[in-house]
């Protein structure tokens, strides 16, 4: 496994290799990408695609041209499949919460997430929208929990118990809108979760332009949301007790799981 920043991991398991919401250009809009960029061995073998909603820094375009040019099956939330086709991704699944999919040696169940589906966000009433989704996957005797954004909800300790969970800690900017978990929400969710391991993500990728190196108050404190809010994560974990593993992986860096999950 390996944190590829923001919302994207490459995950190998059951002899698939999975990306989640996958980033893999140097910007998106107005945001640079302040980490490593992924190189093409990081995606060029990548067969299977989960995109956990619709905007942009998760259901990014030239990004999934770039996939799809290799081949990859791209899993979109139900009802957004036809847009993703007119935009020249052709090999296309749709997936709702509650619903599954086989893919080879892998089985793929969404989960619900509070989160807005709508491509342009929660005020927007034009264009494509889909219900915003997160994915367990299954494969080799292992149980992977990618959360996509999301908020805190009722039925997240109704879910199955996974070995890994793909948490998000933060976002891009100086704060954070709706259907967003921070560090102190994320730990929430290990304990409603129980994962064996927990890799905080959202963090530490992008930023709007010119603000990491902005004099003053705002760019010192842009400069702190790219590093802490993973570590705030891991000492919440800790200090609520219990026995997750909290795995801080710098954007780039293979995950370094521990026990049954590196095998």
């Amino acid at each position: 496994m390996r944190f590829l920043g923001h919302s994207t991991v490459r995950v190998e398991l059951a002899g698939s290799v999975v990306l989640t919401d996958p980033v893999l250009t140097a910007r998106i809009g107005p945001l640079l990408r302040v980490g490593p960029l992924p190189r093409p061995r990081d995606w060029a073998d990548t067969d299977l695609v989960l995109l956990s909603h619709l905007h942009g820094d998760h259901l990014h375009l030239p990004s999934l041209r770039l996939l799809a040019a290799v081949g990859a099956r791209v899993v979109v939330p139900r009802g957004a499949g036809g847009w993703l086709r007119a935009r020249g991704i052709a090999r296309v699944a749709e997936l709702a919460p509650g619903e599954t999919l086989a893919h080879r040696e892998l089985l793929v169940t969404g989960v619900p997430a509070v989160h807005s589906g709508h491509r342009w966000g929660p005020r927007s009433q034009r264009g494509p929208q889909a219900r915003a989704m997160g994915h367990l996957v299954e494969g080799a005797g292992l149980r992977l929990y990618a959360a996509g954004d999301t908020d805190l909800f009722a039925g997240m300790a109704a879910l199955p118990r996974p070995d890994v969970a793909l948490l998000p800690v933060w976002g891009w900017g100086p704060t954070l809108g709706p259907g967003h978990l921070d560090p102190e929400r994320a730990a929430v969710a290990v304990a409603r979760l129980r994962p064996r391991v927990a890799v905080p993500v959202h963090w530490g990728t992008f930023a709007l332009a010119g603000l990491v190196r902005a004099p003053g108050r705002h760019g010192a404190r842009m400069r702190r949301l790219l590093h802490d809010p993973p570590h705030l994560f891991a000492a919440a974990v800790t200090g609520a007790g219990g026995s997750t593993d909290v795995v801080v992986t710098p954007p780039g860096r293979p995950v370094a799981l521990p026990g049954r999950a590196a095998s």
